[in-house]
């Protein structure tokens, strides 16, 4: 069982994936000749991150920030003041482009160079996330060889585990309780209503207690970008205050990863094809 430091009930950790210009650029390349498009990114390493930081001082919270490498070389005051601050940088790929598109040599190339980018800003990185929140065949094998401590990429859990293949703690994150689905609005389409902070706090409220009653651990994830806003900032701030209301222990990936108890998950990768035939009834 997990042991939550100060007999809290369970866990949580305030994460930002800082998706500046290069998440608009791993998604179409042909972005990086629209500057309307990149634009929303730079608000939010211009304009978003500093509004959070303050927030996140005022309500004494330490959090977790994954950052792809071009990102922090296009904003390194940005990093450094998130460093200096007393937050986590951990890594989110060196391009924002997913994993499964790359093969075994490119992918490693990636992870070596968005970990010299954060490491010279002088980010001690522990923790990898992947800007697609997917791996490829080859990610658990690189990040372990690496030398992560943890990810915080699958959705099979409400709980921090250990994989079972792997020296490798897995922090489970959730759309559910991540800002992107909800308010995320691109400028070559029109198909997605944004929402308001009050529809998402009604998403977002039950799901945090549900986690809380079952003792597991909330994995929020904001972007500056999207979250970052002014009608967003406070939405921020009612979840922080929503956790510590229900009694949650509140620590970066790095923290949550290193704490006792956390059980070995057999069979965390999920199965793509199933077995030949029915496991033998257990006794």
């Amino acid at each position: 069982m997990i042991a939550y430091p100060d007999g809290a009930r369970f866990g949580a950790t305030i994460s930002f994936d800082f998706d500046a210009e290069e998440v608009w650029i791993g998604e179409d390349p042909a972005n990086a000749e629209r500057p309307g498009v990149l634009s929303q990114g730079a608000y939010g390493a211009r304009v978003g991150t500093p509004l959070i930081l303050d927030l996140l001082a005022r309500l004494d919270v330490t959090a977790a920030f994954y950052v792809s490498g071009r990102d922090a070389l296009r904003h390194p005051e940005a990093i450094r003041s998130i460093i200096a601050a007393g937050h986590e940088v951990a890594h989110h790929g060196h391009s924002h482009v997913s994993p499964t598109r790359m093969d075994r040599d490119t992918e490693a190339r990636e992870l070596a160079a968005g970990l010299e980018v954060l490491r010279d800003l002088g980010a001690t990185v522990t923790g990898y996330r992947s800007p697609s929140w997917e791996f490829s065949a080859h990610t658990l094998d690189l990040i372990t060889e690496a030398g992560f401590a943890y990810s915080s990429n699958l959705l099979n859990d409400i709980r921090p585990y250990r994989h079972d293949t792997h020296p490798m703690v897995e922090l489970p994150i959730s759309w559910i309780l991540d800002d992107a689905p909800h308010f995320w609005f691109a400028n070559d389409t029109w198909e997605k209503t944004i929402r308001s902070p009050r529809e998402v706090w009604e998403v977002w409220e039950p799901e945090i207690e549900g986690i809380a009653d079952l003792g597991g651990h909330v994995m929020l994830t904001f972007h500056p970008m999207i979250s970052g806003r002014p009608s967003r900032l406070p939405l921020i701030e009612r979840a922080i205050m929503k956790l510590r209301e229900l009694g949650a222990w509140i620590g970066t990936g790095a923290e949550t990863a290193a704490l006792p108890g956390i059980p070995v998950l057999t069979g965390a990768l999920p199965a793509a094809e199933p077995p030949a035939a029915l496991p033998a009834a257990s006794a």
